[in-house]
């Protein structure tokens, strides 16, 4: 997948550094220099479901186990400032449609930290050891549903206080009902770090301790200033990292987001650093940063910092996903005809993932023929035939929670046209290209400067451009996100680690009406692998997808299973 949310999108192109597609952005962008990347991503599907998955007997046994969350919680705690706490919230439930709410999908880091997948729950995590109802020495609370038979009859089994307490190994585990009552020290905490708080909840009457109460109890006991926004805090710290040595480019930033943020545009700190016109002004706007006890940036850093470099546990997980979606690929390039509809191919690909257990796709998936294939946002998938123009397929398996993103683009006919060939192969130079700059050390910007420089090149040489810059017109997005919990995962986007993967995604997008000759029109390429950066270079996860011309040629003239496969006609 390849873009990013509008806000770090935004940011990006600020920065110079093109991006990819995402539909559900994070309610906050990242505070270290994520102005660097690119990505795709999003996931929302009907019905309700709110039990445990790891709940009960027959269930899958490859879950994280809860001590990787113990670890992933004390870490956290270990970098917070003395005398602070840290506060995070579980997802809130997303209605559909009048009764019918969609699957319920837990907040990335809420996950991260806990393991527990049911709304209605909070974490909080001490710097310091404290005493709640008489038990002393906590450093990590969660509060969480009961267990309720009446709604657990409908909605399959709550782990409640006991079984969260058994099964992920918390340390003070309580009802949801309790946290107004803990009697939690607000006032003698020097910071109070959480995330942007969730807006888009309901608040059911008939629930006391829902995720709306929580969050009002919160902000009610802790006193958070009701004009208080994380986001704010975020455009502080970019300011004190940026605000000198990338002046011009977060000016531009900063304007445009207070179209969106009217926050910003009231806020003193933010519009006095936009007022100031000189070095030494805007030295003098940067240290007058007002202070505040109640910081909305410093955990996002820290889950940046720990959810960029995965785990063996993790990297196993991100092995399953994407090895799924690879043999998506495979198995639809085996079925794919010019007659077949992008719907179709698109329930293919999904088929797989359940057919291997994966619970979800990590984002919508993209399934677009010609000039659908150009259109960088394509969920409709709604041609009815594919017929002969290059169909653009990027999907990904969401296993256990880590999401796999692989795109492949191919021939329906089982055979590249010249024209469709060219492009391809000048993509799959790109991104070649960028692959030798997956290493340890090199900036993360790296392999999209390489794949930049190939189609540029490319794009001169077969007369569809003239200049380097009017590449961006055929080539808008970025080559590399993170890739974990979420498709767009978080990170530090600093120099390349051991221990990140990393997408690799250049393209090509030509749709009619453009300035170039007509038979490059309605060609839209993209292929896209996920890499592990290891200690000497890289491990390509998704090289099981059929990837060079002669390999998907190959792959396409292959049986498919389906080929028997009729469905009785509809009238």
């Amino acid at each position: 997948m390849g873009l990013l949310p509008a806000q770090r999108s935004e940011l990006m192109l600020v920065f110079a550094v093109a991006m990819p597609y995402s539909i559900l952005a994070r309610a906050a962008w990242p505070a270290l220099p994520a102005f660097l990347l690119t990505g795709l991503l999003a996931l929302t599907s009907p019905t309700t479901a709110l039990a445990q998955r790891a709940a009960g007997p027959d269930r899958p046994t490859d879950f994280l186990d809860p001590a990787f969350h113990k670890q992933r919680r004390e870490l956290v705690r270990q970098a917070l400032p003395p005398g602070s706490v840290a506060v995070l919230f579980a997802a809130p439930i997303r209605n559909r449609a009048n009764d019918v709410d969609f699957v319920y999908h837990q907040h990335p880091d809420f996950y991260y930290l806990t393991g527990y997948e049911e709304p209605d729950a909070m974490l909080l995590l001490f710097k310091e050891p404290q005493t709640i109802k008489g038990q002393s020495g906590i450093t990590e609370a969660l509060f969480v549903q009961p267990r309720d038979p009446k709604a657990e009859q409908w909605t399959g089994r709550r782990l409640g206080t006991e079984g969260t307490r058994q099964q992920l190994k918390v340390q003070y585990v309580a009802d949801n009902k309790d946290f107004a009552t803990a009697g939690i020290p607000w006032s003698s905490f020097q910071q109070v770090n959480f995330l942007a708080l969730p807006a888009d909840m309901r608040n059911d009457a008939k629930d006391p301790a829902d995720l709306h109460d929580l969050v009002a109890t919160f902000r009610q006991q802790a006193a958070v200033p009701p004009s208080f926004d994380p986001g704010t805090e975020q455009a502080y710290k970019l300011i004190q990292q940026y605000g000198l040595k990338a002046a011009d480019r977060l000016k531009v930033y900063l304007q445009d987001m207070t179209q969106g943020q009217p926050a910003l545009g009231q806020d003193a700190y933010v519009q006095g650093y936009l007022a100031a016109k000189t070095t030494a002004e805007r030295q003098k706007a940067i240290v007058n940063k007002p202070t505040s006890r109640y910081d909305g940036s410093s955990l996002d850093e820290i889950l940046d910092q720990l959810r960029a470099l995965k785990t063996p546990e993790e990297i196993a997980l991100l092995r399953r996903a994407v090895r799924i979606s690879a043999v998506g690929q495979q198995e639809v390039m085996k079925a794919t005809r010019p007659e077949v509809g992008e719907r179709e191919l698109q329930g293919l690909h999904e088929y797989v993932y359940r057919k291997y257990g994966a619970e979800f796709e990590g984002y919508p998936s993209i399934v677009g023929a010609g000039n659908n294939a150009c259109v960088l946002h394509y969920i409709e998938n709604d041609k009815p035939q594919v017929k002969n123009d290059l169909l653009l397929m990027d999907c990904g398996a969401e296993y256990h929670g880590y999401s796999a993103d692989v795109t492949r683009t191919i021939p329906p006919s089982g055979k590249f046209s010249p024209a469709q060939r060219q492009i391809y192969e000048l993509v799959l130079a790109a991104q070649e290209a960028a692959f030798r700059e997956c290493k340890p050390g090199k900036e993360f910007q790296a392999p999209h400067m390489a794949a930049q420089k190939v189609i540029a090149e490319g794009l001169t040489k077969l007369g569809i451009i003239r200049t380097a810059e009017e590449m961006r017109t055929y080539f808008p997005h970025g080559t590399s996100h993170y890739l974990g919990l979420d498709v767009h995962d978080r990170g530090s986007y600093g120099p390349l680690q051991a221990g990140n993967v990393i997408t690799v995604e250049p393209g090509i997008y030509i749709p009619e009406g453009s300035l170039c000759d007509k038979k490059w029109w309605n060609i839209g390429v993209r292929i896209e692998d996920d890499v592990l950066i290891t200690p000497k270079g890289y491990e390509n996860l998704s090289s099981e997808a059929p990837r060079t011309v002669a390999e998907i040629e190959s792959w396409m003239e292959k049986p498919s299973g389906l080929d028997g496969f009729k469905l009785p006609e509809l009238k």
